[in-house]
């Protein structure tokens, strides 16, 4: 019996210590992206999902992280260093958490990034991907408040493109802010973003 019970102690404590691992090194990544070492929070996402095969949190994140530091880059060389390894990152998360409504959010800012830094040439084959996605999340996630929020971004700026009312998208924008009120994520490291960034749409709408 106390040989049971010694066992049973020693598997809860690697259980904790692994846990603890994983925090460390998720806060540690993020500490790297917010002093804007986007490689290194890479390759340090990239370390977690290899000790962490069946959690799609470090290879969205990893994904992300490339993806946001592409906005805005002119260099093609680096935009297409990032996203080649934002995409690898988000099919692994596919791989490991199929129709996710998160994981498509992320694939469709894979393609936006594109579009963002050459419309001409990506807008026409990549424009129908990003809806279908945004379309695909919605009926997976319809209370989730980055799906519409991201939606409600992407159809305001292809409005903007073709010279419509943004207004309707306005309101959807503002329904996503009703979604933030009463989000809780899963867990501290469980996407938590665009609240922010919705506020300051909502105001430029009014």
């Amino acid at each position: 019996m106390k040989k049971v019970i010694v066992l049973t102690l020693l598997f809860i404590g690697s259980m904790v210590s692994a846990q603890d691992k994983y925090t460390s090194g998720m806060q540690k990544a993020f500490q790297l992206w917010g002093e804007g070492q986007i490689s290194d929070a890479s390759n340090l996402f990239e370390r977690i999902s290899a000790a962490e095969p069946d959690n799609w949190l470090p290879t969205y994140y990893g994904s992300q992280v490339n993806t946001v530091a592409s906005f805005g880059e002119q260099n093609k060389e680096k935009l297409t260093q990032q996203l080649e390894k934002a995409q690898e990152f988000v099919d692994l998360a596919k791989a490991i958490s199929p129709n996710n409504p998160e994981i498509l959010v992320q694939q469709a800012m894979i393609h936006t990034a594109w579009v963002a830094y050459d419309g001409s040439t990506y807008g026409m084959t990549l424009s129908g991907k990003v809806a279908a996605l945004y379309q695909q999340a919605l009926q997976l996630a319809p209370d989730n408040p980055r799906v519409v929020f991201s939606k409600a971004e992407w159809d305001m700026g292809s409005a903007k493109f073709f010279g419509q009312d943004i207004t309707p998208y306005c309101k959807d924008v503002e329904h996503a802010l009703e979604l933030f009120v009463n989000f809780k994520p899963e867990s501290p490291f469980h996407p938590n973003w665009g609240q922010e960034r919705a506020e300051e749409i909502v105001k430029n709408c009014k």
